[in-house]
């Protein structure tokens, strides 16, 4: 067959719409784990105070009959804190640009304003995982989960704990040890000294690489197999778990995709949300700044602070290979 001589084909057209998806879609997971089980409080100043108390330790307690009241001394709780840290995504579109008719939105402000938005909250989880010791003048920052956990710390060697400093007032990052594999173990050890400690920890965060490992405790002869129905005949391999049951109570096991950095990557922690809050002087809120050119602008904001109520109710496997 041939084409007619001068029929026009699309080949030599210039004006015709591409077909392109309207529907973009990031890699970038929202996930935020931590954040998102932390409870949510309200801050009244830039450094954020509250107060860790303590029970005694169980003792042989026995007594006269008709004896006279002895009464021991009261200790103070301990008063603790940490500094309200800025965080903020800028977005800025001109109005040409969000006047003209384009393929898909991620192009336009509103988009950018969301996708500001999911990043903003991916970067306070990064805050929280990653160690560092307050800042408390100039660009504050907030002492990180790792600087807090000190009582249920299983680290490697030349590891050392942070914790609070009463005359710095605030809680310093730990020292790094070196690197080893986690261990089935070294859980249990944790949630064991948590349980001791009077914790129930709720869920266990790691590294992706880490929940691999934790998947490969299945092979343990100590671990239960699975047992479970076939549906008409299909099977399925199961290669995944998420969830351990161990002698000190039941953990769910969250990957968290900010860890994936070699300097996240080296905890795992074990976390009751009861006593894990973020407390904010400024919630996350969306800002429109003065027009000062032909653009349109938004910024997005917020100022917050980690709260850890009781760290001996959490714990960590520091130095891990991830």
């Amino acid at each position: 067959m041939a084409v007619i001589t001068n029929t026009f084909v699309s080949g030599s057209a210039v004006g015709n719409r591409e077909d392109l998806s309207n529907v973009v879609s990031r890699i970038t997971p929202e996930d935020t784990p931590i954040y998102s089980l932390a409870g949510k409080e309200k801050a009244a100043n830039t450094f954020s105070e509250w107060e860790i108390d303590s029970l005694a330790a169980p003792a042989d307690n026995k007594v006269l009959e008709g004896d006279q009241y002895s009464y021991a001394a009261i200790s103070p709780p301990t008063r603790v804190g940490n500094y309200q840290q800025i965080l903020r995504k800028e977005a800025i579109v001109s109005k040409t640009q969000e006047a003209i008719t384009n393929v898909g939105t991620v192009e336009r402000l509103k988009e950018q304003v969301l996708k500001r938005g999911i990043e903003l909250r991916k970067d306070v989880e990064f805050a929280i995982v990653q160690n560092n010791t307050a800042v408390k003048t100039g660009t504050r920052e907030m002492s990180s989960l790792p600087a807090w956990l000190e009582t249920n710390a299983l680290r490697g060697s030349s590891g050392a704990d942070g914790g609070w400093d009463s005359s710095n007032k605030y809680a310093a990052a730990e020292t790094t040890g070196t690197l080893r594999d986690f261990t089935k173990s070294q859980m249990d050890s944790c949630m064991q000294s948590i349980y001791e400690e009077g914790g129930t920890p709720k869920f266990m965060v790691c590294s992706p690489g880490v929940k691999g490992t934790f998947v490969g405790f299945m092979s343990d002869t100590n671990v239960a197999a699975f047992r479970y129905n076939t549906d008409g005949g299909k099977n399925t391999i199961v290669g995944t778990a998420d969830m351990y049951e161990g002698p000190f109570g039941k953990v769910s096991v969250i990957p968290n995709r900010v860890m994936t950095p070699n300097a996240l990557k080296r905890r795992v922690f074990f976390i009751d949300p009861m006593y894990i809050k973020m407390c904010s002087l400024r919630r996350m809120n969306t800002v429109t700044p003065a027009e000062t050119s032909d653009a349109v602008k938004r910024v997005i904001i917020m100022e917050t602070t980690l709260k850890v109520t009781n760290e001996a109710a959490c714990g960590v496997v520091a130095d891990v290979n991830g």
